[in-house]
């Protein structure tokens, strides 16, 4: 059994996570470049569905560079705000190798009468669900196995770098749509997913109207810590490529330093619920917990003490929305 720290400890502990020099220039210049290189809008077309409480759209919106990012977004039909009012949109990004999926995977925010998009990501989806995205901005050097090390010579051409622009041009899209401009916004999603939803809260937050922010058992968090203590996939990728090349290794970790979702946290402002797992191998609750203390809004977390990376399930789903209708904002009622 993986044990991290105990919880009395994580309580109460915050680590320090130097912050890499640079970090607000490069992602506001990769914003700036994504946006410019966009040469056409977001689309969204309805397609067939059997979901009946919901209007389904295959949205296709420009990503890092401009490249065509999929999506889903689903409109309740009916129900799901007050009178003269429009529910909330909860902008949902995805674990670790996967994907969209079927637009059934995800009838659980519609069914609720939120309106719900859900961001493919590029290159991903061959692990535990389809995606429909390419990633045209690979380089194709050398790495180990999966994401972790894909461009790591070069920050800028790094994976996460297009994933996490992805992230904000997602929720740029969503504000682009005649069906969902107006709404307010959620950002959600576990492990990567609450990941991408840290890093989407802090990139697009200063202009979209994020009211909230839901990351479960978050990936890429105090991220020298974490691959110095698990070898559990994707953390292993890092150790992989660096035992090979041990030489390389402090400037692995300096570009890493740059995804790291505790410099994101410590930029959003607005409430958040976390989640973490305290026999979590994968995201370690150490690691979920440094996210969690520099997070700068009003904040919570769920702890689940027998749980590992599946994270707090249907019960966690019931602590979301008592979280969000506490808030005050336009949550639809029961």
């Amino acid at each position: 059994m993986f044990v991290d720290t105990p919880l009395d400890q994580l309580r109460r502990t915050v680590p320090e996570v130097p912050e890499p020099a640079g970090f607000d220039t490069f992602w506001a210049d990769q914003l700036t470049h994504a946006r410019a290189a966009a040469s056409a809008p977001a689309a969204a077309i309805e397609v067939p569905s059997p979901v009946r409480a919901a209007r389904t759209f295959d949205v296709t919106f420009p990503g890092h560079g401009g490249a065509p990012i999929r999506g889903w977004l689903s409109l309740p039909t009916e129900g799901g705000s007050a009178p003269g009012r429009q529910a909330p949109l909860v902008v949902e990004y995805v674990g670790y190798g996967g994907g969209r999926g079927d637009v059934l995977d995800h009838v659980f925010w519609p069914a609720l009468g939120f309106a719900h998009f859900v961001m493919d990501s590029r290159g991903q989806g061959g692990s535990w669900r389809t995606a429909d995205t390419a990633d045209p901005g690979a380089t194709g050097a050398p790495a180990a196995p999966g994401f972790m090390t894909s461009g790591i010579a070069d920050p800028a051409g790094h994976y996460f770098t297009r994933l996490m622009i992805d992230a904000a041009r997602a929720i740029d899209a969503a504000r682009s749509l005649p069906d969902t401009a107006d709404r307010p916004i959620i950002v959600a999603g576990a492990s990567q997913g609450g990941a991408l939803a840290l890093a989407a809260a802090h990139l697009a937050g200063r202009t979209a109207p994020i009211v909230a922010c839901l990351p479960d058992v978050t990936f890429l968090a105090h991220l020298r810590r974490a691959v110095a203590i698990t070898d559990a996939r994707p953390y292993g990728e890092v150790a992989a490529y660096c035992r090979l090349r041990p030489a390389e290794t402090e400037r692995v970790l300096a570009t890493l330093d740059l995804f790291d979702v505790v410099h994101h946290a410590r930029r959003v402002r607005v409430p958040g619920l976390f989640s973490v797992a305290l026999r979590d191998e994968v995201a370690p609750a150490s690691t979920v917990f440094a996210a969690y203390h520099h997070y700068a809004g009003e904040k919570d977390i769920a702890v689940y003490p027998f749980a590992g990376h599946e994270g707090g399930g249907t019960p966690h789903r019931r602590r979301q929305l008592e979280f969000l209708r506490s808030l005050g904002h336009v949550i639809p009622t029961p």
